[in-house]
């Protein structure tokens, strides 16, 4: 059957739009292959080799697995995370939950919401260095407080029972912020006409939030736990420039993140700090699809 003018007409409108799109993705999936799927496949490749710049790399197999099996120190690196993930997915999803409800329930300031946001406009080095003159056991001013008000003075970044929490609510700090906006967006987004009914039954503020306000917000608190999870398991920076040398005090705070940089940059082991880089990619995505179908991240109750 001949086609008819109208027909051309949309499929050629379909050919440059779809045109068009392509022009539009192109940047972003280049930037894709360039800096994150050829570095992940080189990375894998890497990981089964001998590798240090200098010589060309040296097949290995699974030498480089075998090895950190047996590390003691891997396994310390990946305990320090673990303890350093749970207290700052903890903390601070309790504490931007809070912060959430309360903007939601009691204003809805524009400039309150940008107050709330500025810690994370500060940079993890920044935050780390600026903390580091804070909790200085001589001469910070969190000391100083805690002497005036008759309490010891506590080595916050240099003692092997303080650094991870300390560092773990550095980050909290600069984070709780952004992530109480992504709750708040969520809450936005439950009806309002929902509370209403709640109050016509005689529903409290407590009792609306643990039945109305969590359970609907729970695709929203997932997915913001997943990204959450993610990069607390890539800390690196602010636990750098914080502590006492690389993963000081005896290794309480030497990160899974920062072991690798060490292995890479600072013993020139590429192979072996490729499969830790590794072996972390493999445990986080497990760990995600845990969440996500646990969480069921998904679905919405919202009908």
């Amino acid at each position: 059957m001949p086609k008819t003018a109208q027909t051309r007409n949309t499929e050629g409108g379909g050919r440059r739009d779809g045109l068009l799109a392509a022009v539009f993705i192109a940047p972003a999936l280049l930037g894709f292959l360039v800096f994150l799927l050829w570095p992940t496949l080189r990375g894998i490749y890497l990981s089964f080799t001998r590798y240090n710049l200098l010589t060309p790399a040296e097949w290995a197999g699974l030498d480089n697995y075998r090895r950190m099996i047996d590390d003691p120190i891997f396994w310390g690196s990946l305990r320090v995370t673990l303890e350093y993930v749970f207290i700052n997915i903890g903390v601070q999803t309790v504490a931007a939950l809070c912060i959430a409800v309360l903007m939601q329930r009691l204003t809805n300031s524009s400039l309150l919401r940008s107050v709330v946001l500025t810690p994370y406009l500060v940079s993890n080095v920044v935050a780390g260095v600026v903390f580091l003159w804070i909790l200085d056991t001589q001469t910070g001013i969190g000391n100083e407080i805690l002497g005036a008000l008759g309490f010891d003075r506590i080595a916050f970044l240099a003692s092997q029972e303080w650094v991870i929490p300390s560092v773990a609510l550095i980050n909290v700090w600069r984070h709780v912020g952004y992530t109480a906006l992504l709750l708040f967006a969520g809450l936005q987004a439950i009806p309002g006409d929902v509370f209403e009914a709640a109050r016509v039954d005689g529903a409290g503020e407590v009792r609306m939030f643990w039945r109305i306000s969590l359970p609907l917000l729970r695709p929203v608190l997932a997915v913001v736990l997943i990204m959450t999870v993610i990069g607390s398991f890539q800390v690196f920076d602010t636990v750098a420039v914080a502590t006492t040398g690389p993963g000081g005090p005896a290794n309480a705070s030497n990160v899974l993140q920062l072991y690798i940089y060490d292995s890479a940059f600072g013993r020139f082991q590429f192979g072996y700090a490729s499969a830790m880089s590794v072996a972390l990619l493999a445990v986080l995505s497990v760990i995600t699809i845990i969440q996500y179908r646990v969480t069921r991240a998904g679905e919405t109750d919202l009908g």
